[in-house]
């Protein structure tokens, strides 16, 4: 092999890796971003008697119970994502694409809030806990990589920038208004 090759062969492994890994880290960059906020969403409906009640039921469940309860809701949306599939293939693209988008919002508000609700009893299964646990490492260790990249650390940079020009544009804009009224 030539010093060329050798040189070759490390860079296509990383372009490959990176491109196969890319769509995992955009999906667990949604999930981490709507995680926590949905999951409030759906904690928020707490205040309601009828949900509350609800709740206090799945924090009682066994383990086996809790992991029907935060597996079956999750099976119960493939039929929706089929049908978004379905309506895809018709070429019904606005309606497919907006029956996805809600299905995984929802998909996420309701597993976030069933997690937290259940993962006391969940971590209680063997197989579950030896299992999660380095899913949960993979998991961090992937979004730290994302993280410190240069797309990630760039769109946040302008993210900040936007927020900074929106605030000053608002700014002006409301100094515009008050000096018109004179």
């Amino acid at each position: 092999m030539t010093l060329a090759g050798a040189k070759l062969i490390p860079l296509l492994k990383r372009l490959l890796k990176g491109l196969l890994l890319a769509p995992v880290a955009l999906l667990l960059l949604f999930e981490e971003w709507g995680w926590e906020p949905l999951a409030r969403c759906f904690a928020a409906l707490g205040r309601l008697p009828l949900w509350r009640q609800l709740e206090r039921f799945i924090l009682g469940l066994p383990p086996w119970a809790a992991l029907l309860a935060f597996g079956v809701p999750a099976l119960a949306l493939v039929p929706i994502k089929l049908l978004a599939l379905f309506l895809l293939g018709k070429g019904h693209l606005a309606g497919g694409m907006a029956l996805i988008l809600s299905a995984k919002v929802a998909g996420t508000a309701l597993a976030a809030r069933l997690f937290q609700l259940t993962q006391p009893a969940l971590m209680r299964i063997g197989w579950f806990a030896r299992l999660y646990t380095p899913w949960k490492r993979w998991k961090d260790r992937m979004l730290r990589r994302v993280r410190v990249s240069y797309p990630w650390r760039l769109g946040r940079r302008t993210r900040r920038w936007n927020k900074k020009a929106w605030s000053r544009l608002r700014t002006s804009f409301k100094t515009w208004l008050v000096q018109s009224e004179k």
